[in-house]
């Protein structure tokens, strides 16, 4: 199960779940911000009742309502909720650019490693590179079929920091949270990324997260961002 952004009010919503049964046994964690962006958006039907007092109250920046938000520290006021399913590409692509900050061969390259890290990992990295408000937004939780095992990275640089991850529960069992602030915090900085561009934050952001997806599980898994 995904963690639910709740907009224009903030609800408590989970982040952690009891290990799965998969034979994929990872985790994940973060530091985060708050960035209320749309309204309630719900991944299953009964994820709510079973939230732990210590969830914590995430969105992610742009439209995108399907997850948390681990990132920089800090807020936004609230954006309306998007929902442009006509901005989905007609077939399926683990990276969706509506924003024009990849070349069609930097494209080519994602979707290669994220399909080598699923093979090996067993986890669905899905990237949406987008300006709000022109996002698919909502609809990319049907069209990606986000679930516990999924990690969606938003690229998008309106709050400033570009870089914006939705995290599915079961990814929580093995990355530990410092990692997502500190890669936001790396390649998502609006210095790095206005004089490298964003293009060079994305690619970077995927190379840091299949490295620590792939690194094994244990007290310091994940502690650089490389």
């Amino acid at each position: 199960m995904m963690a639910s952004v709740l907009l224009p009010q903030s609800l408590p919503i989970r982040v952690v779940s009891p290990k799965n049964s998969s034979n994929y046994s990872r985790k994940f964690s973060s530091s985060y911000r708050d960035i209320p962006i749309s309204p309630i958006l719900s991944i299953s039907n009964n994820w709510a009742d079973e939230f732990r007092s210590k969830s914590l109250k995430l969105a992610l920046s742009g439209a995108l309502a399907v997850g948390i938000c681990l990132s920089g520290s800090g807020s936004v006021d609230a954006k309306v909720g998007v929902n442009k399913p006509e901005l989905l590409p007609k077939e399926f692509s683990s990276v969706i650019d509506v924003a024009g900050f990849l070349s069609a061969g930097q494209e080519n390259r994602l979707r290669q490693e994220i399909a080598d890290l699923e093979e090996e990992t067993g986890f669905k990295l899905r990237v949406l590179a987008q300006n709000y408000p022109e996002t698919p937004g909502l609809a990319i939780r049907d069209f990606w079929q986000v679930d516990d095992r999924t990690i969606v990275f938003v690229a998008d640089p309106t709050f400033g920091n570009i870089l914006n991850f939705n995290v599915g529960a079961t990814v929580d069992l093995d990355i530990p949270r410092s990692f997502w602030s500190r890669l936001a915090g790396k390649y998502g900085n609006i210095v790095y990324w206005k004089e490298k561009g964003e293009d060079a934050s994305v690619e970077a952001a995927v190379r840091a997260i299949a490295t620590c997806l792939r690194e094994p599980v244990g007290r310091n898994n994940c502690s650089e961002v490389k």
